[in-house]
């Protein structure tokens, strides 16, 4: 994963191997992959964040990302996730227009949150009804 997640981001900064496993390690994360790349998110509480989302170079733009998006946003609603969110930076293009196309709204923005003058644009989305017990 982190070779693969340094191919795709030079800001914000990679994750690292250690990033990942202390991820992984707790009962609220969860990983969605394929070949093409993944998606790790969590659920707390009844909302799901999008932490990052990796494609490989070579597989953009052939469907990878929605697959990958729609795999994260089904495992978040399938762990009781009503809503989620996600943090994206604000001269991402092409991230931005995956996010809108899949439905994802802009909820807000962060300031500065990715060095100078760079923003983060906040997604959120509905998943769906509460899940009954």
């Amino acid at each position: 994963m982190g070779d693969l997640h340094a191919r795709c981001f030079v800001r914000p900064r990679p994750w690292t191997a250690a990033g990942f496993a202390a991820a992984l390690a707790t009962p609220q994360t969860f990983l969605c992959g394929d070949p093409a790349g993944f998606a790790l998110g969590r659920v707390m509480a009844g909302e799901a964040e999008l932490l990052t989302l990796a494609v490989a170079p070579e597989a953009r733009r052939q469907g990878a990302g929605a697959r990958l998006l729609a795999a994260f946003e089904a495992g978040a609603a399938a762990q009781g996730a009503q809503r989620a969110y996600l943090e994206v930076a604000a001269d991402n293009a092409a991230a931005l227009a995956l996010y809108a196309r899949a439905g994802w709204r802009t909820a807000g923005r962060r300031r500065g949150y990715y060095g100078a003058g760079i923003d983060a644009v906040v997604m959120d989305k509905a998943l769906g009804p509460p899940v009954s017990s």
